[in-house]
């Protein structure tokens, strides 16, 4: 291995320099999205429970010892409680933002790799072709040894940068959809929030009037 990558050119060190750019955020995500990640429906129910039982403080409680975006963007509703529904809809739309951007947080980076990497390795064929027009010129000759060197190092640094590009594009479609389950993990616990401070603010109403 150690020796087909020698033989690949120069080229092959700034794509191996991608692909452990490309590792370094891949295992950054991994970590980041794998601790963002909840059982929301427990969850919710959990808060729903501790604003029966105590109010909106244990619920904030709740969300506080909590980790994720799911938890950070209810306890931003919950923090404007006392303002109204409207405010509590607000807030959770300006977290949830927040919080939208920071899992997206770098994938922008691996996309990057994917698409630098089969050009660095395509860069790196041409620069071989032209390698081996140049020994064929030098020897006036087109015999298969003189040609050979110049045409491995072209094939292999595109097999490199394909496979490098290859290998993050797998992590990358997988940490995309990771956020989409935590997005859609998100609307479903605000909407149950919203529809639950909504009923419980109704019943307050109808208590006092009776």
């Amino acid at each position: 291995m150690v020796e087909l990558f020698l033989n690949g050119g120069p080229f092959m060190w700034p794509i191996l320099a991608l692909f452990i750019f490309g590792l370094m955020f891949t295992l950054e995500r991994l970590w980041t999205l794998t601790r963002a990640t909840v059982n929301t429906r427990k969850f919710v129910l959990n808060i729903r429970q501790a604003m029966t039982d105590g109010g909106v403080d244990a619920a904030l409680e709740v969300c506080a010892n909590t980790r994720g975006p799911v938890a950070s963007v209810l306890h931003a509703g919950l923090m404007r409680f006392d303002r109204g529904l409207d405010h509590v809809e607000k807030a959770i739309m300006t977290s949830g933002s927040i919080e939208m951007a920071f899992l997206e947080k770098n994938l922008v980076w691996l996309s990057t790799v994917i698409a630098i990497a089969p050009m660095l390795g395509f860069t790196g064929t041409v620069s071989g072709m032209i390698k081996s027009f140049e020994d064929i010129a030098k020897a006036n000759d087109i015999s298969p040894s003189i040609v050979a060197s110049g045409i491995s190092e072209a094939l292999l640094t595109t097999l490199f940068g394909l496979i490098v590009a290859m290998i993050i594009q797998v992590f990358h479609n997988y940490f995309v959809s990771r956020v989409d389950k935590l997005v859609i993990d998100m609307e479903e616990a605000t909407v149950e929030l919203v529809d639950y401070i909504d009923e419980t603010q109704r019943g307050d109403t109808q208590a006092n009037a009776g």
